[in-house]
Formats: C-alpha cells, sequence, structure tokens
C-alpha cells in the first residue's frame, strides 16, 4: 500500500504540504537527515490529505533555530521545536532514543540518536512510518505500512513494557483503534485489559485531553465501547461506566440500557457539533445511574438535575476550566426541557431562546432523539421552527449593560451561583426592555 502519486502530488501542491516541504528541503540542504513521520504520513498511506505534518531530523534544536528564526522554543528541552513559515507551523523534532532511566512521561533527560532509535522509541507501528518528500523514501522497520492495511494497531516491542512506561499509551491504542476503523493485535489487546488498572495514575488533563480526541474523531462509539471492554472507563470515570446495565422502559427505548443509548448517541455525532455538544450528549443520562426506580414502570425521576451534578464533579476531576464546566453541566442539567417552550410566554421563550449556550442545548436534544429507537424527532422540529420564527420576529437583545466582575463588585458577593441568577435577572429585564442604561442596571440589581 504504498503511497499513491495522485496523493503526493495533491499533499506537495496543497499550502500545508508546500510548506512543509520547503521547511524540509533547508533542513536538508543544510546537511541534516529530515523525514516527515506520524500521523501525516499515516494519513497519506490512507489515501488522504495530511491534516498537519511533523517533522522528524537530525538537526539539533539550536540548529533548527538557527535556520528558522521565526519558532516556539517551548518544547527545546525536548529537542521540539515549533516552526513557522509562511503561516504555517510545523513541529520539528531531533531524532530521539528513550532513556534508560525515564519512566516515559517525565524524561530525566532526552538523548539525541538516529532515526532508527527514534523509530524504536514511537508507540505503535503505524506511527513510525517515515516518508522522504525530496526523494519519495519510505523507511518502516517495523512494517507499520503492513499493519495499516490491515487496519492492525500493534504496539512496538513489549506491550506490557510500553504501557508500564506511560499509561496513557492505553488510551492512545483505542483512539487510534477507532481512528482508522482497525482492530488489535492480541498482544496489544491483552496489554490494554491486564493492566487498564495503571490508567488510574493518568492525571485528568491526560485522560481529558485524549478523550476528547476521541470524541472529536471517527467512530466515538468505538472508541467508548473499548474504555468500557478494557475496564480502563472503570478506573478513569466509573461514573459513566456505571451506565452499562442500567436498564429503560422497553417501549420508549428499543435500543436497550443507558450505555446502548449513550453509544447510539456518539454515533450520531456530525460535523456541526463541536466538544462541548459531544461531552454533553456522553454524559446526559449519567445521572439515570442513581435515579433508576421501578415504578408502574422504569423511571428515572429529575436525572437531568443529576447529571449536571455527576459531571460537576467528574469534570472537576478532569480538570476542565471552570466555564467549561458550567456549560457542559447547563446543557445536560436542561436537557429534557423539549416539552417545556412551546407553552412559555415570549419573555420566558427569550430566555432561553437568546441563551448564548441554546443552540448546543438543541443539538443534544437531537442527539438524545438520534440515539434513541424508535427516534420520534416531531417535537424537535416544532420547537427549531418556533425558535427560528421567533429569532426572525426578534432582534437579538443588546450586550450586557454589565459584567460578571461589575456585577459581584456591586452586590458586594464573590463567584458562585448568585452571579449567575444576577445575570440572568438582568438579562430577562433588558429584554422586557426596563432597563436601558448601565445606570438603571445598577439601580435594578440594588433592589434584587
Amino acid at each position: 500500500m504504498p503511497i499513491s502519486r495522485d496523493i503526493i502530488d495533491r499533499t506537495l501542491t496543497s499550502r500545508l504540504g508546500e510548506r512543509a516541504l520547503q521547511v524540509s528541503e533547508m533542513l536538508i540542504k543544510a546537511g541534516f537527515d529530515t523525514w516527515w513521520v506520524g500521523g501525516g504520513v499515516r494519513d497519506m498511506l490512507r489515501g488522504q490529505l495530511p491534516k498537519d505534518i511533523d517533522i522528524a531530523t537530525s538537526a539539533l534544536p539550536e540548529d533548527v533555530i538557527a535556520l528558522f528564526p521565526k519558532c516556539d522554543e517551548i518544547g527545546k528541552p525536548f529537542g521540539s521545536i515549533v516552526v513557522s513559515h509562511k503561516g504555517a507551523t510545523f513541529e520539528v523534532t531531533t531524532f530521539r532514543e528513550d532513556d534508560a532511566a525515564s519512566d516515559g512521561r517525565h524524561p530525566e533527560s532526552v538523548c539525541f540518536g538516529k532515526r532508527e532509535e527514534d523509530a524504536k522509541r514511537r508507540d505503535f507501528t503505524v506511527n513510525a512510518i517515515y516518508w522522504n518528500p525530496v526523494d519519495g523514501a519510505l523507511f518502516d522497520p517495523y512494517h507499520g505500512e503492513q499493519d495499516l492495511q490491515e487496519r492492525l494497531i500493534r504496539f512496538i516491542g513489549d506491550p506490557e513494557t510500553r504501557i508500564r512506561h506511560d499509561a496513557l499509551r492505553m488510551l492512545r491504542a483505542i483512539r487510534f483503534r477507532a481512528l482508522i476503523d482497525g482492530q488489535y493485535h492480541p498482544e496489544t489487546f491483552q496489554a490494554l485489559r491486564s493492566l487498564a488498572a495503571g490508567a488510574a495514575e493518568l492525571s485528568g488533563v491526560r485522560i481529558a485531553t485524549e478523550m476528547e480526541k476521541m470524541l472529536l474523531g471517527p467512530h466515538p462509539e468505538r472508541a467508548l465501547e473499548d474504555l468500557w471492554e478494557t475496564e480502563i472507563l472503570h478506573v478513569t470515570i466509573p461514573e459513566l461506566a456505571a451506565c452499562k446495565g442500567i436498564p429503560q422502559p422497553a417501549d420508549y427505548h428499543h435500543e436497550g440500557d443507558v450505555w446502548n443509548h449513550t453509544l447510539q448517541c456518539a454515533a450520531s455525532f456530525t460535523e456541526d457539533h463541536g466538544a462541548d455538544t459531544r461531552w454533553a450528549a456522553v454524559f446526559h443520562d449519567v445521572g439515570k445511574v442513581k435515579t433508576f426506580a421501578l415504578k408502574e414502570r422504569i423511571r428515572f425521576d429529575h436525572h437531568a438535575e443529576a447529571s449536571e451534578e455527576i459531571i460537576r464533579t467528574v469534570f472537576a476531576r478532569l480538570k476542565f476550566p471552570k466555564s467549561r464546566i458550567d456549560k457542559i453541566a447547563w446543557i445536560a442539567g436542561h436537557h429534557m426541557m423539549m416539552g417545556s417552550f412551546a407553552a412559555m410566554p415570549p419573555e420566558r421563550k427569550a430566555h432561553w431562546y437568546f441563551h448564548p449556550w441554546f443552540t448546543e442545548l438543541l443539538q443534544v436534544m437531537w442527539l438524545d432523539i438520534a440515539g434513541t429507537d424508535p427516534a420520534d424527532f416531531t417535537l424537535y422540529e416544532e420547537i427549531v421552527a418556533d425558535y427560528n420564527h421567533f429569532l426572525d420576529a426578534r432582534p437579538q437583545p443588546p450586550k450586557a449593560l454589565l459584567s460578571g466582575d461589575e456585577i459581584m463588585r456591586i452586590l458586594g458577593i464573590g463567584p458562585g451561583e448568585l452571579v449567575g441568577k444576577a445575570v440572568q435577572a438582568l438579562a430577562d429585564a433588558q429584554v422586557r426592555k426596563e432597563i436601558t442604561t448601565k445606570k438603571e442596571a445598577k439601580e435594578f440589581l440594588q433592589n434584587l
């Protein structure tokens, strides 16, 4: 499965490829062995234009900096320089070899070496394929091209050793399997299952970063199922893993339990669904674990509110910024409101329809339906029609008269729920045209 001539031509004539070729040529002319490596080469072998291009070279960081004055040197201690060239950026990394004293996450030191050693330290065979854009040569010491043809995710070297070096490689294996719509080498899969408990050592930031890539990539439902199957999810986000086996009313959910519903929602993601929408959709029913009750039928009373509470706990542990936690929790916490909008008076509709997160709330409502069998979009379509009619008939309200910081100073309070309530009260008063100036806004707040 060599890189096709068509893909080579299209890549090298694209803006990104042309700039990457120029950077590579400058390094080669200066006497340094230079190759493209990783995801960009993998994309080309799969017949796709690369989304980004990483460059590996024998040039030391100081050599790269001397050749390219416009660069970011933050990664210099680890041999990585981000080069800016004619409006494009590339990570240019010196060939490295593993330091025997390194744990893979916190290297004692960086050892620069040759291309062969650089390939040896990479995680998967499909990520250790090097391509020379000048002469078209392919360097593939671990048969990554063959594995890519078989859509096989296989560790370089002993899988257990590589995972013990850095447990994040387990999540990366799952992400790459979903990315190439592939399968695992048997030894790789066994290592994922046997060492899953080691994922508990990972920081929240590293888990969240890798999972967000899964959710934004192709086949997020497959990645989620693999996380559960290997039990990696059980030690990283047990609240989400607990959704498996929570039954739903058979009359309304032919797709099965809460976990099946979650997977079907994830399988319904489209390109216009951003990261926050996807996170909210995956977690929107996590509260059903706590609220399951068997009455005249299976019920989950107030599960949206329970989901919001769980999201705040989980996402704080994952070290999400508070602004994102508030947004994702709000969306999940209000996803059951679909039947309420039609009966609202115009001023209440304005509160919701002009809300900055309402579009994403609508997206999660759509995904909730798409993840249900049978899927009935009738009410959703009625809301969208009413929403569009409402916006056509009314101009967007003006920008808020007071910032959150100003509100806290006026009321003498700190960050918290009271600030949000004050912001909303001001916005509603603006929609009703009860206040139109900053002075009136301050007086309104003092009378709350």
